[in-house]
């Protein structure tokens, strides 16, 4: 009875770590980080990413200095801070994609948008050739004026993981972390 129960927690526990770790983690700027410095094309960076649903988005920037702005595309487009989804300042935010669209962030600290502090996280939706990990069954598209009620940005008190070079890679370490902890799983069965 204690073995079954023990089996059970382990295999509970697998799924649970599997299914957390198939999300990307992206930093805004990489070394960078999310800063008016004026040395870093954060259109020309995102860009060059391949969001997914389940990715985090991680902004890292001197909390004194700066903010996290969630709007609108017309605000985004606008530099205009006044209406907004979400305002963040712990100097380390966590936005976790949680459907397909458009996220739109700013600085609204002045000067800071109109000099390039903004960045555009576009996510496809998902093919049939090509499936993301889905966190949220799908929905008809919401409108721009209220906030979609499944996404979240979170305040982290501690470092989030490096970013992984490419999603093929991130596809690669979650499937080779999975079957090694199945393959604990079995050794500990076995042992008991």
């Amino acid at each position: 009875m204690v073995l079954s129960k023990l089996t059970m927690f382990l295999f509970l526990m697998i799924f649970v770590f599997c299914g957390v770790s198939m999300g990307e983690v992206y930093k805004v700027g990489d070394s960078t980080g999310w800063t008016n410095n004026g040395h870093i094309d954060y259109k020309s960076w995102s860009s060059n990413k391949n969001f997914c649903v389940g990715d985090s988005i991680v902004f890292e920037y001197k909390q004194q200095m700066d903010n996290v702005v969630r709007v609108t595309h017309k605000n985004f487009n606008t530099c205009n801070a006044t209406t907004t989804y979400a305002t963040y300042n712990s100097g380390n935010d966590t936005f976790v994609i949680k459907r397909a669209g458009h996220f739109y962030f700013i600085s609204s600290f002045p000067g800071h948008c109109q000099n390039g502090q903004r960045v555009d996280i576009r996510v496809p939706k998902p093919t049939q050739s090509s499936p993301s990990p889905s966190l949220t069954p799908p929905r008809a598209p919401s409108s721009s004026s209220s906030p979609p009620p499944t996404e979240t940005i979170t305040p982290s008190s501690t470092q989030a993981p490096a970013p992984s070079p490419s999603g093929s890679s991130k596809m690669l370490f979650s499937i080779n972390l999975c079957l090694s902890l199945s393959m604990l799983l079995v050794l500990v069965v076995a042992i008991l």
